[in-house]
């Protein structure tokens, strides 16, 4: 799924600051955490609510989507525009993009930063990235763990000098604490053992083809 996280209020509000009448648009596609129509109204009060207090008055309204990452679904969006002058997307930056495409008469701002493509243990628990997009998967040879998106420095055939106990040397800033993720060539290496499969972790890989992961891709 693709992983997002809300913009400060405040950012929300100023990149809006200059519109009467906003749209706030849900996503019920793959983003994480929800933003459905329920997130889009809560956003759409409280922008209203900060407006109020700042002596101004922006007119909002909220709607969700099925999937925003599509032109034909975003399309039966227009029998709710109602003279909005603006939009305010709750989805990925493919969503909001996608919203300027097809109506570029009203500017649509986004209200997430998108993140990455990754996973949740549990229910509204915590966002572990896992994939990259980058065109050339491996995961057959490597018991299913990602190296390319789960080695700090996508390294292909093994870890590097700093794996201590299991845990890689470079430690990133989790909700204001410093922590250590799990070096994924340790995890690799485990699980081929496991597999019986310890000739996959021996196995050299060349370096990835760059240009398949270039940007803008289409398919």
């Amino acid at each position: 799924m693709i992983i997002t996280k809300e913009k400060p209020l405040e950012e929300i509000y100023a990149s809006i600051a200059d519109c009467k009448r906003v749209l706030f648009v849900g996503c019920d596609g793959c983003t994480q955490p929800p933003r459905g129509l329920k997130e889009a109204e809560t956003l759409a009060k409280l922008i209203e609510m900060k407006a109020k207090m700042e002596g101004k008055s922006i007119e909002t309204g909220f709607t969700t989507i099925v999937k925003q990452c599509c032109d034909e679904s975003v399309g039966n969006l227009r029998v709710q525009l109602n003279d909005y002058d603006g939009m305010v997307s709750l989805a990925c930056g493919v969503g909001v993009q996608i919203l300027n495409k097809v109506y570029p008469e009203i500017w649509t701002r986004p209200a997430q930063d998108t993140m990455f493509i990754g996973s949740e243990e549990i229910r509204q628990g915590p966002m572990y990235e896992m994939c990259l997009a980058c065109g050339e998967c491996i995961l057959e040879e490597t018991g299913g763990i990602c190296p390319v998106a789960r080695c700090a420095k996508g390294l292909l055939n093994g870890p590097c000098g700093g794996c201590v106990e299991g845990k890689c040397e470079l430690p990133m800033e989790v909700n204001g604490e410093m922590v250590k993720n799990d070096c994924a060539w340790y995890l690799i290496y485990h699980r081929a053992k496991e597999l019986n499969r310890l000739d996959l972790f021996r196995k050299y890989r060349p370096p990835k083809k760059r240009a398949l992961a270039m940007n803008p891709r289409r398919l």
